[in-house]
């Protein structure tokens, strides 16, 4: 058994120690916002947070959680959206939406870290982040958008 907490909630699973976080979350906890894209940790679909820090989850191993907090796209959002998720929402920023969700938990993680950042300090903090729809121009936006927004609130 691996226990950690998920999602503000604790947890254990029964799995091989070695599975990767992303098949655990997709398959034995059917949480599917989290996306597979490549499985090397290369295009950051499946971005998720580990104590707050943005993991690629399809080559973290089980075994490498347990004990600790992971947030997925699911656990980000209380009663109301987070502010980098409604963002999102109000200035359409996706085309297709498949990496979109480990986009926002990557501009969540930059931002709880940096509230104001500058083009270049999000171009670095999403550079992990691949959009095959390129809309990297509407994703920078949203973030200037959301510390804006997380900064009033």
């Amino acid at each position: 058994m691996i226990a950690f907490e998920l999602n503000g909630k604790p947890i254990e699973i029964a799995a091989d120690a070695q599975m990767p976080l992303l098949w655990a979350l997709r398959e034995n906890l059917g949480l599917t916002g989290t996306k597979f894209g490549c499985g090397m940790a290369l295009c950051g679909a499946c971005t998720v947070h580990l104590n707050g820090m943005p993991i690629r989850s399809c080559v973290t191993p089980l075994a490498a959680i347990a004990g600790q907090k992971v947030t997925t796209i699911e656990g980000l959002a209380g009663a109301d959206l987070h502010p980098v998720q409604r963002v999102w929402l109000e200035m359409d920023v996706p085309q297709c939406g498949y990496c979109q969700s480990g986009q926002i938990m990557s501009a969540v993680a930059l931002l709880a870290g940096n509230p104001d950042p500058s083009d270049a300090e999000i171009d670095q903090a999403m550079s992990g982040n691949i959009c095959r729809c390129g809309t990297y121009p509407r994703i920078r936006q949203a973030i200037r958008r959301a510390a804006v927004s997380m900064r009033e609130e």
